[in-house]
């Protein structure tokens, strides 16, 4: 009996996937590179199993049954391509090349059209959860060639997180590039919550001076409530977990963040698309600037900073960082849709977004409480063009409001900083405002450059030029070229 699928790349991330899908009755075919690497999984973590070791390209391809599936779990770039150019000239028209790695969206389309002129069906696939979530049940985004789908779907929704209703948390999310799309988004908004915990928990330390076991009961109780979430479950885990010395490991732990791409790919993509995804790019450029430690520690005594300690009733504090929290979070998840529909009308890849607020329901590390609120949004009204438009999350903004403007003007009066958290606030008080003084810029760009502006006592679509200076002339820079 031939095998289902294969994969290639033995990584932890490939390993679990293929256990992952031994254990939902699929035969697995294993190949790596490095070949000895094969055995070693065989005898070791497989052992037992009915998964099957390949010696070569030829041997993985020769163990698979029509159409072959073989699943790429190697290193995004020039990697993916490698393979891909040993794997074609093995393969037969109709089989199918997955790429489940964090491909960079236009790689995949790219990758469609290629393969497609060849006759061979390409998958570019995101999958979320880490290694546990490969183990025992990831979120999976399948995109690429519609084709394919079919073929892949019953391996991807067995293997696959299910909700607490057993709705598998992968489903089709549409042609050439869409998957590893809104995988990227997923990874920007991950970047967002992880930037808004890190700014809690920095409120909460250095502003309110609370222990270290205080905070870890803080962030226990906040599971109980909207905010739920995997992040919040492991920030909790976190703050209690101790060094051997007794200390907290965290405070151990050097002030740096790294980052791997996505979350830039994400602010590239909301600036090419014309969407302001502010939260999620200040977070990236939050980790940019963690980068610069010895920089700031010069700054630090050059400016002789300090952080003052805020006075008053520190239960009413804990609950005002609450509501500020789970409302810029909000915020991040809408700015990340926003970007979601703007590429999909685009691109015509006709998404479902209540879908993909499922396929992140379970699994990924996004995972909370409130995408199900999310689906239902868009269930209800799937042209939503703003998610905090919805009635349930407009309530939780509307009265959050208070509280998250009272966290973020305590911290710049104090001098803490709180990007995203005070990102998301100006984004929905700008988003919120029908007049913006986006006038007095265009007055200016038609000052200097003659750009133009349109008037708001005149038709839309109709341009004006002033001569503001009685020498500058009549002439627009729209009607000439220079």
């Amino acid at each position: 009996m031939k095998g289902d699928i294969g994969v290639i790349g033995l990584a932890v991330m490939g390993q679990n996937l293929i256990l992952n899908m031994n254990d939902h009755g699929f035969k697995v075919v294993a190949y790596n590179r490095t070949v000895s690497k094969v055995e070693e999984f065989i005898q070791g973590p497989a052992k037992g199993t009915n998964i099957i070791g390949a010696n070569s390209m030829q041997d993985l391809v020769d163990k698979l049954d029509s159409p072959r599936k073989v699943m790429l779990m190697v290193r995004a770039g020039d990697v993916v391509d490698h393979f891909i150019d040993q794997l074609v000239p093995l393969l037969d028209e109709g089989d199918i090349i997955i790429d489940g790695g964090n491909s960079n969206y236009p790689d995949t389309n790219r990758r469609v059209a290629g393969l497609k002129e060849k006759g061979i069906h390409f998958v570019g696939t995101g999958v979320s959860g880490g290694e546990e979530g490969a183990r025992f049940g990831p979120s999976i985004m399948p995109g690429g060639a519609p084709e394919a789908w079919p073929h892949v779907k019953l391996i991807f929704q067995a293997i696959s997180a299910k909700t607490e209703s057993g709705e598998a948390c992968c489903d089709w999310v549409g042609k050439d590039g869409a998957g590893h799309f809104v995988k990227m988004v997923h990874n920007g908004i991950e970047y967002g919550d992880m930037q808004l915990i890190s700014e809690a928990y920095h409120f909460l330390k250095e502003g309110l001076s609370l222990s270290h076991q205080e905070m870890q009961a803080i962030f226990e109780e906040w599971k109980s409530t909207e905010l739920d979430s995997y992040l919040i479950d492991i920030t909790a885990d976190i703050l209690g977990y101790k060094d051997e010395d007794g200390n907290p490991l965290v405070e151990k732990i050097l002030d740096t963040a790294g980052q791997k791409g996505t979350g830039k790919w994400t602010g590239i993509n909301a600036l090419d698309l014309g969407i302001p995804l502010t939260l999620i790019t200040e977070s990236v450029f939050a980790r940019c600037l963690s980068s610069l430690k010895d920089q700031r520690i010069e700054a630090e005594q050059l400016f002789n900073k300090t952080i003052s300690p805020i006075q008053g009733d520190k239960k009413v504090w804990i609950e005002a960082v609450r509501q500020a929290l789970l409302a810029s979070k909000i915020i991040s998840y809408a700015q990340g849709f926003m970007l979601i529909r703007e590429a999909s009308e685009e691109n015509d890849w006709a998404l479902n977004y209540g879908n993909v607020a499922l396929m992140w329901r379970g699994g990924c590390i996004i995972r909370s409480a409130f995408l199900g609120n999310i689906r239902d949004a868009y269930e209800n009204n799937p042209d939503i063009q703003f998610l905090g438009s919805d009635p349930y999350f407009k309530d939780i903004l509307v009265d959050s409001l208070p509280a998250w403007r009272k966290v973020a003007a305590k911290a710049l009066e104090i001098g803490l900083p709180m990007p995203t958290m005070t990102s998301a606030l100006t984004f929905l008080d700008g988003y919120t405002t029908s007049r913006l003084p986006a006038n007095m810029i265009q007055a200016q760009r038609d000052y200097f450059g003659a750009h133009t502006y349109e008037r708001v006592d005149k038709p839309l679509g109709e341009f004006f030029h002033t001569n503001w200076t009685g020498t500058g002339g009549n002439t627009s820079s729209t009607t000439y070229d220079v």
